[in-house]
């Protein structure tokens, strides 16, 4: 396999929303360079990126995957990455360790709430980007609408390379602007020739707006445009590279992924456009931290510099074992040697280093700076961890990943399959890092927890591929909670003779609400030694015993404080157990006469839409009891809507969402406070509770 030069290295996502044609423009880009000798298609499920069964059964990308092909004597690597919001996360792992991004933007239906999320991820990253426009060739296709929602989504000036000879099911081919050849595809064969008269006069204007812009940017060369002098070709390309480097404009190509149109020239922009492994780092120094002593560490991406890598996937196989993908930003990694990972502080053996093109797998004696490669079986290492050299160190900042948004419960369907339920999504964890999984001590129930509700069923269609378990899935229980809105007392008292030694404990107790969050007070106020004080821990032993099962739903009780102030004892017949249950007698009375109530989570929530679906967003919400708290314009003709709204009514959100927005909405939500439970509410959750706990019983 031959090494290339870094100078001669792209490292490049390709992102956009679902269903813009991410996986067929890959695609393309890999059969036009000659990386594989066939061009699949995503309908027909053999296409190199998306080979998982859940991919290929579902027709989207679900995780991402590198490729890679080599044009004009450079080396692109490329991730193909997942467009749906369930997925998206992954995306901005491989953003972490890209140096450049071709956005798609589709030519029907413009800029998605999804492509928002992505590029915002790459400019957190300060990647340079270009914009493909495709699916040129359906019915309504429009490059002038594309052009403009980007320039008003991205506020940034769109600088146009090529522009398309026919429109919908009549498209041939590409004007290149820079060139003003036409560029059109006959009988599989790329033709270059002269423009159609009939689009001389619209592709010269495309020029000149070409380097008006370009002139802009640089004022040697306005001065020089304004004199009436023409730009070299040498000067419009420096011009180009330039302005997209410094992200000053946007370049935008456009063609047809599934037809084959376009994709010369969009190989030509990343080479022309985005920069190459030295560049990325004299944009985006390359700089973490020494284990040894948290100094600065800065790393040049060179050979003779020490390794540094950053680990930015793992793939869990149960026959392979697990392979973990990384991008090397300095150093060389061999074969067969050993590193170290600052992040878990263990050495690491490297067997066989191996590029992936899709999941063929092709191996490598050595990768160097700004490859990207995997290696199987490291023990200890995770999504997110550094590779090092253990001499001279470097720890970079892990990749950070949204926390899940929604949950639910699963049990395995064949009784008995608990542990190899936990054992396989466990190894699933490795793969996922924004997957969740516990067990509920509360209500006993196993929580799954991700991105939505298609994330956790395509996670539980590949446990059961992967291994051979099968689990249902079901709403979680809502981990209500039990209070107390008024001051009570009660007597708590426990005699029992049964011949011989008898058992006498008794209590006087008073409780009171805690505000909301207060937690549990225990305070002693006996006096006079009513109560020796021995049995005194014993007493609240019982009461917070008693707490965790609740009183009037069987919730665990919290925000009140109990102040024991009178009581009894027996010098023969008084125990520790004896009062232990006179304090959970107690608490029980005082309860009953406190005022108790129901408490339920409720959620912050933040829900981004286009503007034409806010109304409908909005009013969903408040028939969910949610209670906005602001609405925030944002760019690209979407509003941001923050609001409260109950765990209860949140559960299923994200079907919602995309069925009330045609899968444009996006929405995030973490836990905000506790609340009271409006009273017909808890009329029916008490009710059902204790249905529940008699059928039990029964």
């Amino acid at each position: 396999m031959v090494n290339f030069d870094v100078e001669r290295i792209r490292d490049i996502a390709v992102i956009a929303h679902g269903g813009a044609g991410k996986t067929s423009l890959v695609e393309a880009m890999l059969f036009d360079a000659k990386a594989i000798d066939r061009l699949g298609r995503v309908e027909d499920g053999n296409t190199t990126t998306d080979y998982e069964t859940e991919e290929i059964t579902r027709k989207i990308s679900i995780t991402s995957a590198p490729a890679f092909c080599d044009w004009k004597g450079y080396r692109l690597n490329i991730i193909d990455t997942p467009g749906y919001i369930n997925f998206i996360e992954d995306t901005k792992g491989c953003l972490r360790v890209a140096d450049g991004a071709v956005v798609i933007v589709s030519a029907i239906s413009g800029v998605k709430a999804e492509t928002e999320k992505v590029w915002k991820y790459a400019c957190e990253y300060e990647i340079p980007r270009i914009i493909f426009v495709n699916k040129m060739d359906k019915e309504l296709a429009s490059l002038e609408m594309a052009i403009g929602e980007i320039e008003k989504s991205y506020e940034t000036p769109a600088i146009t390379l090529n522009i398309p000879i026919g429109a919908g099911d009549s498209l041939m081919g590409v004007i290149d602007i820079l060139d003003m050849k036409a560029i059109t595809l006959e009988n599989g064969q790329v033709n270059t020739g002269d423009i159609p008269s009939d689009m001389a006069v619209v592709a010269e204007d495309y020029r000149k707006k070409l380097i008006e812009k370009i002139a802009e940017s640089d004022d040697a060369l306005l001065e020089k445009y304004l004199e009436g002098g023409e730009l070299t070709r040498d000067e419009i390309e420096k011009g180009i590279r330039s302005g997209s480097l410094t992200r000053r404009f946007i370049p935008v190509v456009c063609g047809s992924a599934t037809k084959n149109i376009g994709i010369h020239q969009l190989l030509d922009a990343i080479l022309l456009c985005l920069p190459s492994p030295l560049e990325k780092a004299m944009i985006s120094p390359i700089r973490g931290k020494n284990p040894k002593n948290s100094n600065d560490v800065e790393r040049k991406p060179r050979e003779d510099e020490p390794l540094s890598a950053i680990v930015f996937k793992t793939i869990a196989d149960p026959y392979a074992g697990k392979l973990s993908l990384f991008r090397v930003y300095s150093g060389v990694l061999k074969a067969d040697s050993t590193i170290y990972n600052p992040t878990q502080a263990v050495k690491e053996r490297i067997g066989q280093v191996f590029y992936l093109m899709g999941k063929k797998q092709v191996p490598a004696q050595k990768v160097g700076p700004g490859e990207i490669a995997a290696v199987a079986k490291l023990k200890d290492t995770i999504t997110g961890d550094t590779i090092t050299d253990e001499t001279n160190p470097i720890l970079f900042d892990r990749i950070r990943f949204s926390d899940p948004i929604i949950s639910f419960a699963i049990a395995p369907k064949t009784r008995g399959d608990e542990e190899k339920v936990s054992t396989g999504l466990h190894r699933m964890l490795e793969e996922d890092p924004t997957l969740r999984f516990h067990r509920d001590e509360e209500t006993k129930e196993m929580i799954l927890s991700g991105m939505g509700q298609v994330h956790l069923e395509v996670t539980l269609e590949r446990l059961k591929r992967k291994f051979g378990v099968e689990v249902i899935m079901k709403t979680p229980k809502i981990p209500y909670r039990e209070t107390i809105k008024a001051k009570a007392n009660a007597q708590g008292k426990y005699k029992k003779q049964s011949g011989g030694r008898g058992q006498y404990g008794d209590c006087g107790i008073e409780i009171e609400p805690l505000p909301r969050g207060g937690g549990f007070e225990f305070i002693d106020k006996i006096v006079g030694g009513v109560i020796p004080r021995q049995y005194i821990p014993a007493v609240e032993k019982g009461i917070v015993e008693a707490m965790r099962e609740g009183v009037i739903a069987g919730y665990p009780l919290v925000d009140f404080r109990v102040t024991l102030y009178d009581g009894s004892y027996h010098t023969v017949d008084s125990s520790e157990m004896a009062f232990k249950i006179a304090g959970s007698l107690a608490i029980k009375k005082a309860v009953q006469d406190a005022r108790p109530v129901l408490l339920e989570p409720i959620m912050k929530v933040e829900v981004i839409t286009p503007d034409e679906f806010l109304g409908a967003v909005i009013g969903d919400l408040n028939a969910k009891r949610g209670k906005v708290q602001g609405v925030e314009p944002q760019a690209g003709g979407n509003q941001k809507i923050m609001v409260i709204v109950p765990m209860a009514e949140m559960l299923t959100y994200a079907n919602q969402l995309n069925s009330l927005t045609s899968g444009r909405g996006l929405y995030s939500m973490e836990f905000s406070h506790y609340d009271e439970v409006p009273g017909h509410l808890a009329q029916k959750i008490i009710a059902e509770r204790t249905a529940s706990k008699k059928e039990k019983q029964e």
